[in-house]
C-alpha cells in the first residue's frame, strides 16, 4: 500500500516562499495544506503551524552550525556518555548535567589525565548546553 502524495504548492506561492527563504515552512506545506483543507482547519492553525515548522528547521541549522563553528566532535552527545566508564563521581556528572552552575553564572573546569573521558564530558555539556541556549 502506498501513501498518496500531498498535492504540489501552487507554483506563486512555492516561488514566493523561495524569495522570502522559507525552505521549512515549503517543504511542509504540501502536507499541512492537504491536511487542513481535509479536515477543514482554520488558517490561523495552519499558518501557526507552517511558521513553527520554519522556526524548528532554522533552530535546528542554527545548532548544527554552532556546533561546526565550535570544532565539536560528532556524536559525543549526553545519550552516546557512558557514565560508569568515567573517573568523575557519577553525583557530580549528575550535578553537572541539570546546567544550574551556568544559572548562577559559575565557571567550569575539569582537568584529568589523558583518556579518562574529561573531554568527552566537557563536549558532551556543550552540546547540551546549545540545545537549552537555542530552545
Amino acid at each position: 500500500m502506498t501513501i498518496p502524495q500531498a498535492p504540489a504548492l501552487p507554483k506563486e506561492l512555492d516561488r514566493l516562499m523561495r524569495r522570502m527563504r522559507l525552505p521549512y515552512m515549503r517543504k511542509a506545506a504540501p502536507d499541512v495544506l492537504a491536511t487542513a483543507r481535509a479536515q477543514h482547519w482554520d488558517p490561523a492553525e495552519v499558518l501557526r503551524l507552517l511558521i513553527a515548522e520554519e522556526v524548528t528547521g532554522r533552530d535546528a541549522a542554527t545548532r548544527r552550525l554552532r556546533r561546526h563553528s565550535a570544532n565539536f566532535p560528532t556524536g559525543k552527545t549526553l545519550g552516546s556518555w557512558r557514565a560508569e566508564d568515567s573517573t568523575i563521581p557519577e553525583p557530580t556528572q549528575n550535578s553537572l548535567t541539570t546546567l544550574e552552575w551556568i544559572g548562577r553564572a559559575e565557571n567550569l573546569v575539569i582537568a584529568g589525565p589523558s583518556g579518562t573521558g574529561v573531554g568527552v564530558h566537557v563536549n558532551v555539556h556543550s552540546h547540551v548546553r546549545m540545545n537549552v541556549h537555542s530552545s
